[in-house]
């Protein structure tokens, strides 16, 4: 049995690799790079690191290696439905990794972002995925990164580094014409906050309805604030009150469709008959609702799983397959439009 230690006292490797009568370097490789030894060893090494308790010293591992084996992600709003499915894939990449995530949520502060990564490179980071919007100073910070850096971004933007997204206005593009072969004519878009991707669906909706000589400023309901079912309601009811012969809206997201579908019931309108709604993000609710929301179905988990393993792949110095990777998205039709004609 190994000594009783004090409890400020740390459990180091040389310690778990004396009771094993092993040099600390095969306990290393046994935590880090488990190919290098054998599968009796290793066990025998996580059992006695498992009841010695020995947690690695991320601090000590910066200093002697180029990273803390820390993943950076700054994300625009942790609490956003859709950034879910984003964080699910970040997860399930590094699950079997020795790298770790940490989180800073910028709730869409240019400034907070700014000061995030700022952070975040003074504690050499493995690597910093952002997620969100990304002002000139943050640009120049991450040009100078001694660290990768990946970025979910709408590629309609031809990002310069390595970038992992889809293309946001072609999405919105679709969604709205969709909306016209189902029928409708006056159609509407309601969006909140202050999100670069949902600028871009924004020009999508616009360029469309343009096209079409149907584009009316007066249809377009935004207000920069974080998107919720409670801000759908409330630029829904306002639409209604603004244009009354409104017959369709494209919403910025599946929380503002919901919203606005509540709103279009409490209205007495018919959903897809009298109204018809498409969201976007297909998160799990819109298949839930009555009627089903028809949405743009992005592959968020993917976004979040293929960026993560470019960051390790940079890391490694592995041999990139791709530095831009444009993911597909599809218009998933549902019962709050009508079949198109």
């Amino acid at each position: 049995m190994p000594p009783r230690r004090a409890r400020s006292e740390r459990v180091t490797l040389l310690d778990v690799a004396n009771v094993l009568g092993i040099s600390s370097i095969t306990v290393s490789r046994a935590l880090r790079e488990p190919e290098k030894v054998s599968e009796p060893l290793r066990q025998k090494i996580l059992r006695q690191v498992e009841q010695m308790g020995y947690v690695p010293d991320l601090a000590a591992r910066a200093l002697a290696s180029r990273h803390n084996g820390i993943i950076g992600v700054l994300a625009p709003a942790l609490t956003n439905h859709a950034y879910l499915g984003i964080m699910s894939g970040i997860e399930e990449r590094v699950r079997d990794t020795d790298f770790r995530i940490q989180y800073a949520n910028t709730n869409h502060d240019a400034d907070q972002e700014y000061r995030q990564v700022k952070l975040f490179l003074s504690q050499h980071p493995a690597g910093i995925l952002l997620t969100g919007l990304q002002d000139q100073r943050v640009s120049d910070l991450l040009e100078l990164a001694p660290c990768p850096v990946v970025q979910i971004v709408d590629l309609n933007l031809l990002p310069s580094g390595i970038a992992v997204g889809i293309n946001h206005r072609e999405a919105a593009e679709t969604a709205t014409r969709h909306l016209l072969a189902c029928g409708y004519r006056r159609i509407g878009l309601i969006g909140g906050s202050r999100d670069l991707r949902a600028q871009r669906r924004h020009d999508g909706y616009a360029l469309v309805m343009q096209e079409a000589g149907l584009y009316d400023p007066g249809l377009v309901m935004t207000e920069h604030k974080q998107t919720s079912m409670q801000l759908g309601c409330d630029l829904f009811k306002r639409l209604l009150e603004t244009a009354p012969d409104v017959d369709a809206v494209f919403c910025q997201n599946d929380d503002l469709a919901l919203g606005a579908l509540f709103e279009a019931q409490r209205a007495g309108l018919r959903v897809p008959d009298d109204f018809g709604i498409c969201g976007y993000n297909d998160l799990d609710f819109a298949l839930c609702a009555e009627p089903r929301l028809t949405t743009i179905r992005v592959p968020r988990f993917q976004m979040g799983y293929r960026a993560t393993d470019l960051i390790i792949r940079a890391i490694n110095d592995e041999c990139l397959p791709s530095r831009v990777i444009q993911l597909p998205f599809d218009l998933i039709q549902r019962g709050s439009t009508r079949p198109p004609a």
